[in-house]
């Protein structure tokens, strides 16, 4: 399984965002401190901010942060809510001509599966257990 960069940026958002939950962030700020362009991390930060996962505040003073405290956004959730298809394989275009029988796509479903559920046990907030560390490497 394989995510997309947009999905891998919106968790660096997330990471940035929950380490300095005690203040507002701006895109630039993190463009800058997590090596995306700031032009693909505007687009990404508004995907975040029009499906629940950011708040955004215009303005003197404004930025960006969580909706919700870190320990309530879970690893596996933001992929579900980021990536636009989480197939591993693709059965119908073109149709596969053993799709009635096959048993590779029950398999790679089972996998995806696991690989989702391996990542709603962790949240964001599990993400910055090393708060500290990740300060000291300057993400504040």
């Amino acid at each position: 399984m394989r995510l997309t960069k947009f999905t891998d940026n919106a968790l660096r958002v997330l990471i940035y965002a929950a380490v300095n939950s005690d203040r507002m962030t701006n895109i630039s700020e993190i463009a800058e401190k997590c090596a995306i362009p700031r032009n693909h991390l505007t687009k990404v930060v508004h995907a975040m901010a029009t499906r629940g996962l950011l708040e955004t505040v215009r303005g003197k003073g404004g930025g960006i942060r969580l909706v919700r405290p870190a320990s309530e956004i879970t690893v596996a959730s933001v992929v579900r809510t980021m990536e636009d298809d989480l197939k591993i394989i693709e059965c119908f275009e073109p149709r596969c001509p053993i799709l009635e029988v096959c048993t590779l796509k029950n398999i790679l479903g089972e996998a995806r599966h696991a690989f989702l559920a391996t990542l709603e046990k962790y949240t964001i907030a599990d993400l910055v257990d090393n708060r500290a560390q990740l300060k000291i490497a300057g993400w504040n």
